[in-house]
């Protein structure tokens, strides 16, 4: 019995022992960061685990972990390929932070030793690294969330720009010192070795729905905040501009865009003739095995990416992470570092989706600054659902623009649905960008910005300019002197106001400009989707057929021209017009308008009388009716309050033009019918650039004067203009039906980058191609009807204005572009027509353009 007694005693204790160790112990938490000990900057994908244990993860994207263990452990190990292994001790049962410091292992040597023998050379056959890419792209389509019948999942979007490196006593100085509370709101701790001074964060947050079949997608904003500079500085727009430079990465697309720049992906089906793939590492993380599959341009001077892909072996050849960034040695402009860190999760099937997805990149004018700015994108991917179908209704009713009362969320709102947190630096930001707008030194320094950049300066409810219109001159009018400008929303949302008036020295005449606008939406008229009715009466000078993008003929620049251009004409013009912009980005314009012009200069309207002799016309009266349609589906505009232009976008544009000409209308003394269309379009070839392509067609039906017909874009001025031909000479040519071409083509620095002087200098390569076919029908044709406006001819009989002839004009250029990052020179060849006076079979033209 008291043998018994003693055993039950012993497993009593035994049990109770092992109740205490086991079901009673305190959990084991380790958390930290583990960074690069040479630079301090974070390392994902480090390999933290339990010495002597089959627990442990990966660090994210920004080098955290965390380990929560019931299990008597004792020592941390830390592995990364290229690093020195760490192991730090571990106390049992309590929560504590282990921040891990790796020292590369290239650090630790002191010395290399070189023995002969030839590097081996790099091949794709019998590669081990590029037989596994080889799977994952075959496997691609099969991981794509588009393979599933139904996903949907919650996004939240992040998007903050901070000044970095900002000297820490810069708010102590005195021209600085109101600003002080924008400078002591400091993040030093989110990216180690950058210090950011945030002045910019937008937050979104949606719901994505996608069926397969019928295929169909739907994004449901539920809410979005973002800082409020007020005024100049529309906010919304510098949204759009920044998630332009910053976009989205998906690593299954053939092209990743990013700082306006496409570049190849890594597992397209074309990467293994382009990039160099090297298995760097085996990683098991909670019994599973991860390939760490490091990649390099072959060529490092091509537009490409290098860097980390972590790929399954469980069968589906998944991405389960990647760590992306731009070869430093490519032509990319201010960009001095950008990091792509992407996390992956296992769906309940086995394969994997995308969780978070980070983008940064340290912006500066000089590759060498510390100093600059720095932008951050980060997308957090929730409540992940696959195949869960829902009803039709889901599907339907895709919005275009975030609702009004998104943009109303509350405190309480944003701490249900962020998925992430924002740093403390963040969330300040929103108040102090609010203090800031509210200031009136800053508002000043915002309006003389704005009269520097935008040639505008702001009063109040009426801003001054353009500033370089104030002065110009040519041969009719000699210098001209024009001042004006226009109301802003601070006089009405409603209700519009331009004009200018201008006096010209040799003709002594006065000319001017007046509009009136009413908006019909209670929007801008600058602000998308606009709605609005416009009349505006203008009396100036024009020469037929020039046609200037992005500027003012008054422009003082463009006042320079070569060859002889004195054929002008005095336009009195009365417009009438509607447009109407839609969500889906359709829209229409109404117009109808009566000029009366009279020709100036050298340039005459001549036609025979029923006497058969020549006799000059003075004035030439036409009314017409037109109406306009355009689609540009996914087009993004940078807009401020009186400013709006495009965001450039892959997906074509489409115009669609009629115009009827109303003779006995308003004096109006032609009839006539015209048809166009036209097609824009940029093509992105990946480390090859892009080109952005236009083709257009028109047909005039009816007869009337040479005035009234296509007359083609033409460019006597030294500057490069992308739709005119630019060695072509004004009124050289008239026609009633035409199809055109024109090919821009950018190079991005692919050939100039083998070359070390213009590598070093950042050139690019452009060259373009413009045609166009077309003619006179014999109906519009002066020399077989008399009565008919003749085509101008020059002093000594010879024709200066041609019907376009069977063979088409064309025109080509190759070039440089950013020098000086901003200018790019073009040399242009004209091919055909050299018979034409005064004509130019080479020319050099410039264009200022800046981009990345």
């Amino acid at each position: 019995m008291e043998f018994k007694l003693i055993c039950r005693r012993l497993s009593l204790f035994s049990f109770l022992l092992f109740f205490s160790s086991v079901v009673l112990a305190q959990n084991t938490i380790v958390t930290g960061t583990v960074t690069d000990a040479s630079n301090k900057k974070p390392l994902p994908f480090v390999v933290v685990a339990f010495s002597g244990t089959t627990i442990g993860k990966t660090t994210d994207i920004n080098g955290k972990y965390s380990l929560n263990v019931r299990l008597q452990v004792t020592q941390l190990r830390v592995s990364f390929v290229g690093y020195k292994t760490a192991l730090y001790p571990v106390k049992p049962g309590v929560t504590q932070v282990i921040n891990v410091r790796l020292v590369p292992v290239t650090s630790q040597l002191q010395e290399v030793v070189v023995k002969s023998g030839k590097k081996p050379k790099y091949r794709n056959k019998n590669n081990p690294a590029v037989e596994l890419i080889r799977q994952v792209i075959d496997n691609k389509e099969k991981n794509r969330p588009e393979n599933y019948d139904y996903v949907e999942y919650e996004e939240y979007d992040k998007m903050q720009f901070s000044l970095v490196n900002v000297a820490a006593n810069a708010g102590d100085k005195k021209l600085l010192k109101p600003y002080k509370f924008m400078f002591d709101n400091r993040d030093s701790t989110s990216f180690p070795g950058e210090s950011l001074l945030p002045f910019f964060v937008n937050e979104k947050v949606s719901q994505y729905y996608y069926r397969k079949n019928p295929e169909k997608e739907k994004t449901k904003t539920l809410g979005q905040k973002t800082v409020n500079f007020g005024g100049a500085i529309d906010a919304q727009g510098l949204d759009v501009y920044f998630k332009y430079i910053i976009a989205k990465v998906d690593i299954y697309d053939n092209n990743i865009f990013l700082v306006g720049t496409n570049f190849l992906s890594p597992i397209t089906g074309t990467a293994p003739s382009f990039y160099k793939y090297f298995i760097t590492d085996t990683v098991t993380v909670a019994n599973k095995k991860f390939v760490e599959l490091s990649f390099t341009p072959r060529n490092t001077t091509d537009q490409l990416l290098e860097g980390k892909l972590y790929i399954s072996l469980d069968g589906n050849y998944a991405v389960e992470g990647d760590q992306l960034t731009v070869n430093k040695h490519i032509n990319v402009n201010f960009v001095n570092n950008l990091q792509v860190r992407q996390e992956f999760e296992q769906n309940p099937d086995g394969r994997y989706h995308l969780s978070k997805s980070i983008v940064f990149a340290n912006f500066a004018g000089r590759a060498s600054s510390k100093k600059g700015m720095f932008g951050l994108r980060e997308v957090v991917y929730g409540k992940y659902e696959v195949n869960k179908q829902r009803p039709d209704t889901t599907y339907q009713h895709n919005e275009f623009m975030v609702p009004d009362d998104a943009k109303q969320r509350d405190d309480q709102f944003w701490k249900q649905n962020r998925l992430d947190t924002l740093t403390t630096a963040e969330a300040r930001t929103y108040k102090n960008v609010d203090s800031l707008s509210k200031m009136k030194s800053f508002q000043r320094t915002l309006d003389w910005a704005t009269f520097i950049l935008a040639g505008y300066k702001n009063e109040g409810w009426f801003e001054i300019g353009p500033s370089n219109a104030f002065y110009s001159f040519n041969p009719v009018e000699g210098a001209k002197l024009r001042f004006g400008g226009r109301t802003t929303p601070d006089l009405s949302k409603r209700y519009y106001f331009e004009n200018y008036i201008a006096y010209g020295t040799t003709d002594k005449k006065f000319k001017g400009f007046q509009s009136a606008t009413y908006s019909l939406n209670d929007k801008s008229i600058y602000q998308f989707p606009q709605n609005y009715i416009r009349f505006n009466v203008q009396y100036d000078t024009f020469i037929p057929g020039e046609n200037f993008q992005f500027v003012d003929e008054d422009n003082v620049l463009l006042s320079f021209k070569r060859g002889n251009n004195t054929k002008y004409v005095y336009d009195l013009n009365y417009r009438l017009n509607y447009v109407h912009e839609y969500e889906n980005h359709f829209s229409y314009s109404i117009a109808f308008q009566t000029q009366n012009e009279s020709p100036t200069g050298s340039l005459y309207f001549q036609d025979y009388n029923s006497n058969g002799q020549l006799q000059n016309i003075h004035n030439l009266l036409s009314t017409d009716l037109s109406v306009d349609l355009r689609y540009a589906p996914n087009e993004q505009f940078y807009q401020g309050k009186i400013y709006r232009y495009p965001v450039p976008s892959k997906s074509p544009i489409f115009y669609l033009n009629f115009d009827q000409g109303l003779s006995n209308v308003l004096g109006g003394q032609y009839s006539w019918e015209k048809l166009e269309a036209r097609i824009d379009k940029r093509f992105y070839f990946s480390f090859l650039g892009y080109a952005d392509v236009t083709g257009d067609a028109g047909h005039l039906f009816g007869q009337v004067p040479y005035p009234l017909l296509d007359i083609f874009h033409a460019n006597q001025t030294y500057s490069y203009q992308i739709y005119s031909y630019n060695l072509m000479n004004f009124l050289e040519f008239v026609s009633d039906h035409y199809e055109s071409i024109s090919i821009d083509q950018h190079f991005q620095g692919f050939f100039f980058n083998k070359i070390p002087l213009f590598k070093k200098l950042k050139w690019r390569e452009t060259a373009s191609f413009k045609a166009i076919w077309g003619g006179l029908s014999n109906e519009n044709n002066p020399a077989l009807h008399p009565s008919l406006y003749q085509l101008p001819i020059a002093s000594n009989g010879q024709p200066i204005t041609y019907g376009l002839g069977s063979t088409p004009y064309t025109e080509a250029s190759v070039g440089i572009e950013n020098i000086f990052k901003f200018v790019r020179v073009d040399l242009v060849h004209r091919f055909t027509y050299l018979d034409h006076p005064d004509v130019a079979r080479w020319g050099i033209r410039t264009l200022v353009q800046l981009s990345f």
